[in-house]
Parts: C-alpha cells; sequence; structure tokens
C-alpha cells in the first residue's frame, strides 16, 4: 500500500474548521463522493495535494474517453489545466491523487475494467510527472472495488481489489455528515434530471418547437418587435414560475421530475425555448436566482431543458445554463457543474455557460455577479415605473426620456434565432451574460449601439 496522508476541510462547523486525514488508499476511495458531491460513473477525477500534509484542493472531473488513441492528448489537456488553474489562483499543486471511475460492462468483470485503464492511468501520471507535479495514488474504482495502480504489494492490495467500505461507515462519511455535506447520489441520476424527455414525447414537442419558431423567430429578427417578444416571454416565464412556485416539491427526484413535467404544455414550453434563445431575455429570466424564486426557478429550467427534443437540442444551452446558474448561486456547486457542463455539451461555444463553468470550477464567489443582477433588476422597475407614468400622462415625466434609461425595453434587438424552423438555433446570438465581450464570435451579431444611455442587454462580469 502507498502511503501519503492528504487532510480535508470539508466544511466549516460549530467548532470550527473540521479536518480529517487520510492515509490509505480505501480512505482516499471512501472520500470521494464527498469531494465531488456525487458518485462519479465513468469518470476521469484528479484532485490537486497542497502543502506538505497534502491538502486537497481543486479537483476536476471528465469522462473517459471510449478511444484510447484519445488518451495522451485528454490527459495532457487534463493536468494543464488543473495545475495552471492553481497557478492563476497563486496556488501551484505540490502533487496530485487520481482516480478511475467505471462499472464492467455486461459480460466483462471490474478487474477488466482495471487492466482496461491502466494505460490511461500511465498517461495521466506521466503528464502530471512532465510538469513536475507527481501523483502520489492512483485509484480504480468499479463495481463496488478499488485498485491501486502505484502499489506492487498483492499483501494489501490483491490482485481482486478490495471492496469498499459500507457506505456512510467512515470517517469521512461521519464528518461530512456532522458538516452537513451531502451526496447526491450517481452523476448518470443527476445527468438524467436534465435529459431529453422519452422518444415518444418528441413529435409533439418537436411539432410544437416548429410552430413556436416559425412564429417568433421573424418577431424576434424584427426590430419594431423584438422588445415586444421578450416582454411576452418573460411573462409566460414569469406565469410559470408562479405555477412551479404553487406546488410544493417532492423527495424522489424521479417523482418530482415527472410532476414537473406535467405542469408545462407542449405549446407553452416551446415559445419558453425559442424566446430564451434571445440574449436579453435569458439575462432577465437569471435575475430569478434567490430567494423563494430560486428553487422553482431551478425546477422550470430543468423542465424546460428536458424538452430540447430532437433536433432542437442544442436550443437546451439556454435552460440548462440558467439551471447551472440558479444551482451555483444557491450553493449547490455539484449541479451546478453537471448543468453547465450539460449547456457546454449541447453548444461547445455558448460563452456563458464557458463562462459560468470556469468560474464555479476556480471557486468564485456568486455573489459579485448576483449583484449585478440586482441592479438590473431594480433597473427594469424604475423602467417599467417611468412608462407606467408615461402612459397616465404623470406630470413631470418627460415622454422622450424613457427609452433606453434602465437599460431594458428600449433596447435594440438582438436576434434570438435565424430560421423559421429547426436549424433555427444555428445563428442565435451568443450570450450578454457577464463578461461576454461585444461582437464576441458565438455571438454573430452584437446589438447595435444606442443613441445615448447604457448599452441594452450589457452585463460585465469584473
Amino acid at each position: 500500500m502507498t502511503r501519503h496522508d492528504a487532510s480535508t476541510h470539508p466544511s466549516t462547523g460549530p467548532s470550527g474548521r473540521e479536518q480529517i486525514t487520510l492515509r490509505s488508499p480505501a480512505e482516499l476511495a471512501d472520500a470521494l463522493p464527498f469531494l465531488l458531491g456525487f458518485h462519479p460513473d465513468d469518470s476521469i477525477v484528479l484532485v490537486a495535494l497542497h502543502g506538505p500534509q497534502g491538502r486537497f484542493g481543486g479537483r476536476l472531473r471528465m469522462g473517459i474517453p471510449q478511444a484510447p488513441e484519445d488518451w495522451p492528448e485528454v490527459s495532457t489537456q487534463l493536468a494543464e489545466s488543473l495545475i495552471t488553474g492553481g497557478e492563476r489562483r497563486g496556488a501551484r499543486p505540490d502533487g496530485m491523487v487520481l482516480f478511475l471511475c467505471q462499472d464492467p460492462s455486461p459480460g466483462a468483470s471490474a478487474r477488466d475494467v482495471m487492466e482496461r485503464l491502466r494505460p490511461l492511468a500511465q498517461r495521466l501520471r506521466i503528464a502530471c510527472g512532465d510538469l513536475d507535479v507527481p501523483v502520489f495514488e492512483a485509484l480504480c474504482v468499479s463495481d463496488g472495488r478499488f485498485w491501486s495502480y502505484c502499489c506492487p504489494d498483492r499483501r494489501c492490495c490483491p490482485a481482486d481489489g478490495t471492496p469498499l467500505g459500507v457506505p456512510g461507515t467512515s470517517v469521512m462519511a461521519a464528518t461530512a455528515a456532522y458538516a452537513g455535506i451531502t451526496v447526491r447520489g450517481s452523476l448518470r441520476q443527476m445527468e438524467a434530471r436534465l435529459a431529453p424527455l422519452a422518444p415518444s414525447r418528441a413529435p409533439e414537442q418537436e411539432s410544437a418547437l416548429d410552430d413556436a419558431a416559425a412564429g417568433l423567430v421573424p418577431r424576434m429578427l424584427d426590430g419594431a418587435d423584438c422588445a415586444t417578444v421578450r416582454e411576452e416571454t418573460l411573462a409566460l416565464l414569469g406565469g410559470m414560475l408562479d405555477r412551479f412556485r404553487g406546488v410544493a416539491p417532492l423527495a424522489d427526484p424521479v417523482a418530482a421530475d415527472a410532476r414537473d413535467d406535467g405542469l408545462l404544455t407542449a405549446a407553452d414550453a416551446a415559445t419558453a425555448i425559442i424566446g430564451l434563445q434571445d440574449r436579453v431575455t435569458r439575462d432577465r429570466a437569471a435575475e430569478w436566482m434567490e430567494g423563494p424564486d430560486a428553487e422553482p426557478a431551478l425546477r422550470l429550467w430543468r423542465a424546460l431543458s428536458r424538452r430540447c427534443l430532437g433536433s432542437y437540442g442544442e436550443h437546451a444551452a439556454a435552460p440548462l445554463t440558467l439551471a447551472g446558474w440558479v444551482a451555483w448561486s444557491s450553493g449547490d456547486e455539484p449541479s451546478a457543474r453537471v448543468a453547465l457542463g450539460r449547456a457546454l455539451r449541447a453548444d461547445p461555444g455558448y460563452l456563458f455557460a464557458r463562462l459560468l463553468h470556469q468560474a464555479c470550477n476556480d471557486g468564485l464567489d456568486p455573489e459579485r455577479l448576483r449583484r449585478c443582477l440586482r441592479r438590473e433588476r431594480v433597473g427594469h422597475a424604475l423602467h417599467a415605473a417611468v412608462h407606467e407614468e408615461v402612459a397616465r400622462g404623470g406630470p413631470g415625466v418627460d415622454g422622450g426620456a424613457g427609452e433606453g434609461s434602465a437599460g431594458g425595453g428600449g433596447a435594440a434587438p438582438s436576434p434570438g434565432a435565424a430560421g423559421a424552423r429547426r436549424r433555427s438555433r444555428r445563428t442565435r446570438p451568443g450570450p450578454s451574460g457577464p463578461g461576454a465581450p461585444r461582437g464576441s464570435r458565438d455571438g454573430r451579431r452584437p446589438a447595435p449601439r444606442p443613441r445615448s444611455g447604457p448599452r441594452p442587454g450589457r452585463r460585465e462580469w469584473r
């Protein structure tokens, strides 16, 4: 058995910062779900170690590539990403712990999995070593057993592997329970909550999406009607949010998602999905991020992402990114990473998802972004009040000064989609959310700047 003490600080409890020390491969394998917040399936996991005691730092997870010829490049990219990320934060890792997690396919054994992934473990160890960061332990976890790739001693690391401990009985599990840390099931279960509905639902929903795209996209591309579509979409989403808010959440995730799916009609879901392809509408919807709005909003974004079926799979990037944002804003980083990862799978060029994913992985505080969105919310309320006074002919209100002054309804249009049917998503504008550069490559066509007042839909992440 290789010996390298590693300490982790799972939380700050009533008595101060709780610290436990892991001294064996068995304790490392047991700690993995608590480090990530879920049980990883088909995953490469790298965890950085810092200092002489091997304090856990940054961690990185990626699905295991099916093709072995991709392993060298992936190994180099993962090692560089985690190590350079630590350097940017002023904390270059002093070592690594590696986990390869994969259950056997039908007809294979867990030991077969371990032997098949051995070259991948070696590639990852070499990639880290080339950057002068040693891998102190490399474990394969499969079908309730684990193996060490670093220990040749069969007395402590038998050829048939070592059974994992009974869940919930380790020191790490006890400490995590005391600290309020929960494991949210497996990665596969978490991703299932965001996956498209059953194929039997596809024809009805895809037809509704066709109809919504045909009706909305020309209006979204029309400068005179774009702002009206935004307000209509936000009103529709607000009604959906009220509907979700009025129904208590269920403890069983499968039952909860099925019940939430029943709260949406195919037509309403399609209209909301097409409307969210407009970046300004999406940014306005991101303001439902905290307090009593957060839980129903997260359920709504999940339900809408499940409605992006067939050729509309790329449209899921918007609701998935919103789901990731609300989860991160609520302190649920594991769920946020899963949602943002799926958003980038749906559309690898979706800038808002890329920025949020990087910020979440870098451990940044979402409060800075929340403050920005709170200011925008106040601006929208002021804008609405000005227009109400104008409509009523209130004293002292300049009817020509309202447009654009609050960054809302007077915005020049940014296209939400192009084309009237399934490929409308191809020319959807890039996000104008926090950090989105003006005229970015995936923005396609930035909104023209108004003559006065702030640029509509512009957010800056500083």
